[in-house]
């Protein structure tokens, strides 16, 4: 256990992850290309039917907007004699990211109910603009206050992070890309239809590129520490796949499309956003190679465990109420 922590904790004092700025800049622009391209597919059709009967889409947020930030603050907090304080925060800061638009690919691929994919997506990431700052300081808060009282580590002020700058980047970062593309899509119908899914899959692709260009610039750093993170990031993200299919099959008892969609939404998350926020000076000061470490891996792993998920329910068939319309809502026009 000591000899996890030590490794991790060595993060602290190595050199900051070589993140050019251009190649920060290249994640804001493609953030904000994906929150243009999912405005685009925000069609009120998506919700009309939710909206008569809501409770999967409520069940959908309050799995990744609330069971999940506080099922991640008692595995940092459980965990404290493994997770270091910077890796703890960067596991708080993507479980308060909203869900990330690849998702809407998966849970049609498992055969979930896509509609109530897209309009979770949506929806987080709308309220993204005030959960996600509120989460992160929130769980962040009680997280270092939790370890200056019975630690020392003395980590308080070091990780200290101004709220109002906080919800400023991610109102830039979402908001405006958001507002954009609805009124694109409401002033050019056909043209939207046309490009959101290939803009959705170059933005994805473009992403993962980025973030392995900033992990082969630091190719060493990467080898000695990532064996450690990489168990860390397959814990949490496991656990946050967890939340979304006990919580939607056997709590709520939604029904097999749906609970497919709201499982794969827990489990995605825009890590993107978290990178963007780690690499804002205005934010964060000092660099935080241990948090840095955490989205970005994140941002790749998820994508493994989402479709491994996702291959493995579409070659499943559908049993219980839901299954016939499973057809008819499956379907990304």
């Amino acid at each position: 256990m000591s000899s996890i922590y030590e490794s991790l904790n060595a993060l602290n004092s190595v050199s900051p992850i070589k993140f050019a700025g251009t190649a920060s800049l290249g994640v804001n622009i493609v953030l904000g290309i994906i929150m243009f391209g999912v405005a685009l597919d925000i069609n009120l059709k998506h919700f009309k039917e939710l909206l008569k009967s809501p409770k999967p889409l409520i069940v959908g947020v309050l799995c990744q907007q609330v069971l999940l930030p506080a099922l991640t603050f008692c595995i940092v907090v459980l965990g404290k004699n493994i997770i270091t304080p910077q890796v703890a925060m960067g596991m708080i800061l993507v479980a308060a990211c909203p869900g990330g638009n690849i998702s809407n690919f998966m849970a049609q691929l498992a055969k979930g109910r896509t509609e109530l994919s897209i309009a979770l997506t949506a929806i987080t990431t709308v309220l993204a603009t005030f959960t996600t700052p509120f989460n992160f300081a929130f769980w962040g808060r009680m997280y270092l206050n939790f370890l200056g009282k019975r630690s020392g580590e003395g980590m308080l002020q070091a990780l200290e992070i101004d709220p109002v700058q906080m919800f400023i980047t991610v109102f830039i970062l979402l908001g405006i890309p958001l507002v954009i593309g609805l009124l694109f899509a409401r002033k050019f119908p056909n043209v939207s239809k046309k490009i959101a899914k290939p803009l959705r899959q170059l933005s994805i692709g473009f992403f993962v590129l980025i973030v392995a260009g900033a992990l082969a610039n630091n190719f060493g750093l990467f080898i000695r520490h990532i064996h450690y993170i990489a168990l860390i990031v397959f814990v949490h993200n496991g656990f946050a796949l967890l939340v979304g299919y006990l919580g939607a099959r056997f709590v709520a008892k939604l029904n097999e499309p749906e609970y497919r969609a709201i499982t794969i939404e827990t489990g995605i998350h825009n890590s993107g956003l978290g990178l963007a926020l780690l690499f804002n000076p205005k934010i964060f000061p000092a660099p935080m190679v241990g948090m840095q470490f955490v989205t970005a891996w994140w941002g790749i792993w998820h994508i493994v465990s989402g479709l491994a998920l996702a291959i493995y329910w579409s070659y499943k068939e559908l049993k219980g109420e839901g299954t016939p319309k499973t057809a008819k809502v499956n379907r990304i026009k």
